[in-house]
């Protein structure tokens, strides 16, 4: 194990672990802001409800974007976390990113900090419903887009299932099916605050563990950060795995500067032999 001291901090610890877009590079969807990672900037609430434009093309990259994102599999960290629950060693999940890799691993206690790409919200009634219902309303307004896109190639993924298409200019946006009101991906985006029972959850989580394990997140944005703060302010210990800088940083008692993948399937391996449950 190339981290003994990451080892000695979390055994025999109940964890909570808190996951980034680092977590899911491995099953091809780039990060934000990772030393590899392209120049991408993140949408913001206002974009979306406030231009049209930037609306329409959203949504025709979303159409995309959505159907590689969902047919994308867990890597080796997502299964290693979800062994690590299965023997008992975390207490749950609390995860940034919207891709359901580690639902898909087989997680059971997950929080899904940002939502997740597979529903879609009404902004003004609240309706909610499966993405996989809005994309065969896009299908029947937009006969030919998907296979005229995906006919030029090299569809790039983002964390937030958008997807680089060229040309949206003709693309048509459905709205809500009850309401006639303007649909969104039932994920938070900038600008937006996480709702407050799934901020709570969270809480919850870091509250009920020995220590909070942060793996491939900058730790940037505040909703993410937050968890780090209050286990530092509660003296439960904090150890990042992350490639690069974080700004958790200095409140973690150990840091190493990995990818998530190999480390965390070693960590498991490791604790998972030395694991014994914590008193009470």
């Amino acid at each position: 194990m190339d981290a003994p001291e990451l080892v000695a901090l979390l055994q025999g610890r109940r964890v909570a672990v808190l996951t980034g877009a680092g977590m899911s590079t491995d099953s091809g969807i780039p990060d934000y802001r990772g030393p590899d990672s392209p120049p991408n900037n993140p949408m913001t609430i206002r974009q979306f409800t406030s231009d049209p434009v930037f609306r329409q093309r959203y949504w025709a990259r979303n159409h995309i974007g959505w159907r590689h994102m969902d047919e994308t599999m867990p890597n080796a960290g997502h299964r290693a976390l979800a062994a690590l629950e299965s023997d008992g060693v975390l207490v749950g999940l609390i995860t940034q990113n919207v891709d359901l890799l580690h639902t898909k691993a087989g997680s059971r206690t997950v929080v899904n900090l940002h939502g997740t790409y597979a529903q879609v919200v009404c902004l003004d009634c609240g309706h909610t419903m499966p993405r996989t219902a809005l994309a065969t309303a896009l299908e029947a307004a937009n006969p030919g887009f998907l296979e005229r896109a995906e006919a030029v190639g090299g569809i790039a993924v983002a964390p937030d299932a958008d997807a680089v298409v060229a040309d949206t200019s003709s693309f048509v946006i459905v709205d809500c099916p009850l309401c006639g009101g303007m649909l969104k991906p039932d994920i938070v985006y900038f600008g937006e605050n996480v709702p407050k029972d799934r901020v709570e959850q969270a809480y919850s989580l870091v509250d009920s563990s020995d220590a909070l394990l942060v793996a491939g997140s900058s730790l940037t944005v505040y909703s993410g950060y937050r968890f780090v703060r209050h286990a530092a302010a509660h003296g439960i210990p904090v150890a990042i795995i992350n490639r690069g800088p974080t700004r958790g940083d200095d409140l973690a008692a150990v840091k190493v500067d990995a990818g998530c993948s190999e480390m965390l399937t070693l960590l498991a391996g490791e604790l998972v032999r030395t694991c014994t449950a914590s008193p009470g």
